[in-house]
């Protein structure tokens, strides 16, 4: 048996191994053709669910496929064979499509659930090494996982070929996420917690939309000014100019400002009590940019327009804490 004695053999081994990985991931690259594009197609017609299955190391990594799917927008459920064997059958149904795991091709397991499959009139799609095995003879379409070599010393323990059917499965999802129309707007949505969440979540998801928002024109009495400002407690309204949009902001501390400093109050009008050149955020800002605004300029609250500059809402920072962003 090999024994290593010194840092710098543990790190030649190391990067050997990933190597030999990264190579049978590049070998299977190259060999993508026909059969990739009628998995595509298979999984992307199916009306119901993508039912991943897999024995051993192959159903570790279906499971991660499954996981992977389901978060890129393809409905998705791992089933162990052996519990599909035991009444897990009840899952299945003929819009239903299977992508079985199996390097070999002759898990037993495997071929009898893909067989299953068959007479419900499902769709099978086989990832495997071996493209004339039984399980590729089940397959509608044979996803060519073959490698080389492991990438352990004794050649033997699922390594190239797990990291090369996961290589597989994530491409499937990749390209069917394209197909289904994922956003970073869709993606946040199905990620909503966690720090990815927390970085994906965009401005739009949760400003306050103008609607609920109290605008004024630039000279409009104060006396609507207090009026607009009571009305809906956001703490904040916006001036805006029929032509030229978004032109200043009012807020409590503008108010308390202004009386302050202003001695016939009555007669003022909204551009003369207003911030100008107000904070802004774009929708498709991420809310994390909205926190680090208002960190910078030490505000509560920053208006949001679209892409033409035209005012769309408000983004609050309690908005922002009730999302947790905070």
């Amino acid at each position: 048996m090999e024994v290593f004695d010194t840092e710098d053999e543990v790190l030649r081994a190391a990067r050997r191994a990933l190597k030999i990985e990264a190579d049978a991931i590049t070998a299977v690259a190259d060999k993508v053709s026909h059969n990739f594009y009628r998995a595509y197609k298979l999984i992307l017609s199916a009306t119901g669910k993508l039912i991943v299955s897999g024995m051993g190391k192959s159903g570790h990594i279906g499971q991660k496929i499954a996981s992977t799917m389901s978060s890129l927008g393809t409905p998705s459920v791992f089933v162990h064979p052996s519990e599909a064997l035991h009444g897990d059958f009840g899952m299945f149904a003929r819009n239903d499509c299977l992508l079985a795991i199996s390097y070999q091709g002759e898990t037993r397991e495997i071929l009898a659930v893909s067989e299953y499959a068959r007479n419900v009139e499902m769709p099978v799609i086989a990832i495997t090494g071996v493209v004339d095995s039984s399980l590729a003879r089940l397959a509608d379409s044979v996803l060519d996982g073959h490698i080389e070599r492991e990438a352990d010393i004794l050649g033997i323990a699922p390594s190239s070929s797990s990291s090369v059917a996961l290589a597989i499965g994530d491409a499937l999802a990749i390209v069917l996420m394209r197909a289904k129309g994922i956003t970073r707007e869709t993606f946040a949505k199905l990620h909503p917690g966690g720090r990815l969440g927390r970085d994906l979540t965009l401005v739009s998801l949760v400003m306050r939309p103008l609607a609920e928002l109290q605008t004024v024109a630039p000279e409009a009495d104060f006396s609507e000014v207090i009026d607009k400002l009571a009305q809906r407690n956001f703490g904040i309204i916006a001036v805006v100019d029929k032509e030229i949009g978004l032109v200043g902001a009012i807020s409590d501390g503008d108010i308390r400002r202004a009386v302050s400093t202003t001695s016939s109050l009555q007669l003022s009008k909204a551009q003369d009590v207003m911030s100008h050149a107000p904070k802004t955020l774009h929708s498709d800002d991420s809310a994390v940019e909205a926190v680090t605004l208002m960190e910078r300029h030490k505000i509560t609250s920053a208006f949001v327009v679209n892409a033409e500059k035209q005012l769309v809402g408000v983004v609050r920072l309690h908005d922002l804490i009730a999302a947790k962003i905070i």
